[in-house]
């Protein structure tokens, strides 16, 4: 049985690919000494098999081993013709949790460090014609205070907003046969008022670079421009001009060449911005109704079991009439974000800083170069409308960490605005968010009744810091609310019947959609993860309460938006 099959990165799509995704040998590696036992040897012998891109601590992997795991081993053969070693081949991984060795025919190609972020390697060199075998080690400990984890649980049996761990290959495998000289990434800047789209993009030799862009099929602009290597840079001035929206994907496909490689691509014309209170999508102010997604699974863990479920549980977050999300404690695939793209479905990039000690200076090891990895990855998404790379760090922070980690994610990323941490001691940062939990209606509303008028905000964690008046504010966790009880279970308020959330729900969210000084809120959160149990999904996705009335409560529009 083959699983997840459709091509991994919709936004960068060559013709000329292979999916390695299906059954591979496996093998435990407890004691990190598999090299030394020569398990990367191409005739090593393995005790399990295992099905790729699912983590061992998965049901769909056909293992389903929830202890912790600090090493594993994968291998399989795949054949390589003569006409396919007249090009190069890449091995890509969409992520493989956390430090990865990729050998070939028993000789090391490439590594990586970073559980979340794709690699690739060129393994032509490594590779003969006919049989070959592929071996990856995977290391990783949970435990590690160098190795961010997000949501993954520290403690042997998950509890409370800590769920089961994710090791080794979680995201497809593929080959990718590619000429010498090359496209390598690609970078888009739009200019909705000019309809202009500005491309940068890494090449590999000397060459024309052509970019031809098309809206539903009819050709709109194209443009090339002549390098000596390594990188080019053109503009292409459209035809048409198409606004991607909230709720309107409308992109554009991009088609690019260099010498003999052709790359597929898209692209959405918007511009984010912020005015005062205000956010503001193609200059227009719009309120952020966004849900906390934690992308849990109950038989894959981190990985969907099939694309159609990545794109539903979006469409499950717009059927009770949510715009948005946070992307919670982890960095999503890109099929997840390309149907996001399609929808017109805005998120939060975040970094899953769990697991990091954000009171250590030497954590921006570990944290910054994958932070920079996400950032370059998904920079092209319109979807991603901002970036978050810490939640809630508290006072005893090291500072000049989260103010280094802002100020350089603006650097690379000037065009959305950032968040340094979300939730409680802010630094440095483009809007002030704020976690706040609290389940009394008239409680709630008395946080903000001072805030129009004399900007302050009285929550849980105000003791902290105060407001900056004139910040834009965003309320990016609340509610939390279940109707659940029974063993074992981790909620943040259990209410008694189904009536009484309906009622609460209205009285929190009518707070911040009344207020004119509020740009968005977070509920927490779209499903039900193990044993958190406050999803207004189960963990299963059946539904729990009525789509029709919550989507009612949410869409009435909010006092800070244009119409």
């Amino acid at each position: 049985m083959d699983y997840r099959t459709e091509h991994p990165t919709p936004q960068f799509e060559r013709e000329k690919w292979r999916c390695l995704n299906g059954v591979w040998d496996f093998e435990y590696d407890q004691g990190v000494s598999g090299e030394a036992r020569g398990l990367h040897k191409p005739d090593a012998e393995y005790s399990l098999k295992i099905n790729v891109p699912f983590c061992p601590e998965s049901a769909l992997s056909g293992i389903g081993n929830t202890d912790f795991i600090n090493s594993v081993w994968y291998k399989r053969t795949v054949d390589i013709s003569k006409d396919d070693l007249k090009d190069r081949v890449l091995l890509r991984f969409g992520a493989v949790d956390y430090e990865a060795t990729v050998f070939v025919n028993g000789s090391e190609a490439f590594s990586h460090k970073g559980g979340y972020v794709g690699f690739s390697g060129d393994i032509t060199d490594y590779l003969t014609e006919g049989e070959n075998v592929i071996t990856v080690r995977a290391i990783d400990d949970t435990r590690d205070r160098m190795i961010p984890s997000g949501k993954q649980c520290r403690w042997y049996r998950s509890s409370g907003c800590s769920y089961t761990r994710t090791t080794g290959i979680w995201q497809p495998v593929w080959l990718e046969f590619v000429p010498a000289a090359r496209i390598i990434r690609t970078r888009y800047e739009t200019d909705p008022e000019s309809a202009v789209v500005n491309v940068t993009a890494t090449v590999s030799g000397a060459g024309t670079l052509r970019a031809e862009a098309f809206y539903e099929g009819r050709p709109v602009g194209e443009a090339e421009t002549v390098t000596a290597g390594d990188s080019a840079v053109l503009s292409i001035k459209l035809s048409e001009r198409h606004l991607w929206e909230i709720g309107h994907g409308r992109l554009y496909d991009l088609v690019l060449t260099f010498g003999e490689d052709r790359v597929r691509s898209y692209f959405g014309l918007r511009s984010v911005a912020l005015d005062g209170y205000r956010f503001l999508l193609n200059g227009k102010s719009v309120f952020q109704r966004t849900i906390l997604d934690q992308g849990f699974y109950p038989e894959g863990i981190y990985t969907a079991p099939s694309d159609a479920e990545l794109e539903a549980d979006i469409d499950r977050s717009m059927a009770l009439g949510f715009n948005g999300a946070r992307l919670h404690q982890k960095i999503f695939e890109e099929r997840f974000l390309y149907h996001c793209d399609k929808k017109g479905y805005i998120v939060w990039g975040e970094f899953p800083s769990w697991g990091l000690e954000d009171n250590k200076s030497d954590t921006i090891y570990a944290l910054l170069p994958e932070w920079l990895e996400e950032i370059a990855r998904d920079f092209n998404h319109p979807a991603i409308i901002g970036w978050c790379p810490f939640n809630e760090t508290d006072d005893d922070q090291f500072s000049d960490l989260v103010r280094t980690v802002y100020r350089v994610t603006k650097a690379v990323d000037p065009t959305r605005p950032v968040i340094d941490t979300s939730g409680y001691v802010h630094v440095e940062t483009d809007i002030f968010d704020l976690h706040d939990y609290e389940q009394n209606p008239e409680t709630f509303r008395e946080h903000f009744a001072r805030f129009e008028k004399e900007g302050v905000i009285t929550y849980a964690h105000s003791g902290s810091q105060s407001y900056p008046k004139g910040a834009p504010v965003f309320v990016s966790e609340f509610g939390g609310m279940t109707l659940s009880t029974g063993d074992r279970v981790w909620g943040y308020s259990l209410l008694n019947d189904e009536e009484q959330f309906y009622l609460n729900y209205k009285a929190l969210v009518d707070v911040m959609l009344d207020n004119p000084c509020i740009m968005g809120f977070c509920y927490t959160q779209l499903t039900d993860v193990e044993q958190e149990v406050n999803g207004l999904y189960r963990y299963d996705r059946t539904p729990k309460y009525d789509a029709d009335r919550i989507r009612a409560i949410n869409s009435r529009r909010a006092a800070i938006e244009d119409l």
